[in-house]
Parts: C-alpha cells; sequence; structure tokens
C-alpha cells in the first residue's frame, strides 16, 4: 500500500471519514483543503443502485453546468457546409470531414469533445476503434450526434460534461475548480446531481441513489447526503 504523505494525512484528519455533510459545509470544508500549488480540479462520484450489466440501467447523458468547469475544452467537429460554418463560429477547434477523419485514423487524438453532424457518421463509424476506449466517440445518447452543431459546441465550450456509470455502478464528473466561489461549486454539483435524479432508468427497483461524495484532485473524499 503507497504512504501517505504528511500533507494528505494533516487533511485525512479534518475530513468526516464515512460521516456525511450537508452540501455547503462539505464545500467548505473542501475548499480548505486548497493547499497545492495549483487549481485543483473538483469531481464529484454517485454510487448507483444500477446493474451495470444491463443495456436498460446504463445511466448516461450530459449537462450543462451552470458555472462551467473551469476547463477549456478543446472540440473537434465533423460537419460540412452551413453546419461547419456553424461549428467554426461556435468556437470549435477544428472542423472538418474526410480530412479529419483520416488524421484521426492516423493517431491524433488531441482533444476532449468530438461531435459529429448526423450525416457524417458514416464518415466517423470507422473511427469507433480509436475515439471508442477514449470516450471519445460521438453519441445520439450523449448529444454529441446532432444537427444543432452551433449550439452544441457553444454548450461544451461553456462547461458541459458528459458521464457514464462505470461497471461499479458509479457515475463520475467534473464540477469545476478548488478556485471557484463556494456557492458555484454548490451550485455545480447540485446541478449534477438533479440531473442523474432525473435519469433514473425504470428497471431499476429500491434504492437508486446509494452514496455521493465530492473531493479535489489531492484531497480526501467528502461524503454528502444521498
Amino acid at each position: 500500500m503507497a504512504k501517505s504523505s504528511k500533507r494528505m494525512r494533516g487533511l485525512l484528519k479534518k475530513a468526516p471519514g464515512q460521516d456525511t455533510l450537508p452540501l455547503p459545509e462539505a464545500v467548505a470544508l473542501l475548499k480548505q483543503f486548497n493547499t497545492t500549488k495549483f487549481d485543483q480540479t473538483v469531481e464529484i462520484a454517485i454510487r448507483l443502485g444500477v446493474d451495470a450489466k444491463q443495456a436498460d440501467q446504463i445511466v448516461r447523458g450530459s449537462v450543462v453546468l451552470p458555472h462551467g468547469i473551469g476547463k477549456s475544452l478543446r472540440v473537434v467537429v465533423f460537419a460540412k457546409g452551413d453546419l461547419a460554418d456553424q461549428a467554426k463560429a461556435a468556437g470549435a477547434d477544428t472542423v472538418g470531414a474526410d480530412d479529419l477523419a483520416k488524421k484521426i485514423k492516423d493517431g491524433w487524438t488531441e482533444f476532449d469533445v468530438c461531435i459529429a453532424a448526423p450525416d457524417m457518421m458514416g464518415l466517423v463509424g470507422p473511427l469507433g476503434k480509436v475515439l471508442g476506449p477514449r470516450g471519445l466517440m460521438p453519441s445520439p445518447r450523449a448529444g454529441t450526434v446532432t444537427p444543432e452543431i452551433g449550439k452544441t459546441v457553444k454548450e461544451y465550450m461553456a462547461g458541459k460534461v458528459e458521464f457514464r456509470n462505470d461497471a461499479g455502478g458509479i457515475v463520475h464528473a467534473v464540477a469545476g475548480k478548488l478556485s471557484f466561489e463556494a456557492d458555484k461549486l454548490t451550485d455545480n454539483i447540485r446541478a449534477f446531481i438533479d440531473h442523474v435524479l432525473h435519469l433514473k432508468p425504470a428497471t431499476v427497483k429500491g434504492q437508486y441513489v446509494k452514496s455521493i461524495a465530492i473531493k479535489g484532485t489531492m484531497t480526501p473524499s467528502i461524503r454528502i447526503p444521498a
């Protein structure tokens, strides 16, 4: 087992352990852990009572957080004609078709989000082996295959996050930066939780949300009420 640093041991003494704190108090405590030289990312993890092996119990989607995530996302778009113009006007980093497909097929993946117009999926589909393992494959369910190219690019530039439960039924997402004001972090976290609650699969029986925790890149986690 890796040995904890002196800094982390000190923070663990302040953390509530398995006890939960109301969200505003949890955020206030988390901000006290901001003792690194860089601006830590705040993450949220929600453990769901879903059977991750059942396709109809997968919880997946995207949501625009009210105060963004404190990071500029690199967005590429597969589109042509008017939709390509919309993507460029909205601020997409790279817009293309066959040329972009070839570049990605050759191994280029220096971007965070890939968006595609519906009529481009015949071109994008074969790139699944490159994009899929990196979580970059456009998907209608995630909202990244869409005719509303300009709107979608703007949403991701403003702080839209994608999520999908893992094999253990846990949903992870970025909720902002530790430098954010406490009320803005609280708003982002609450918005994400509310969105996940609205996505409860009809086939889930029993408790849907089992536990919720927030943490920084280099902090202990803090549990909040489910």
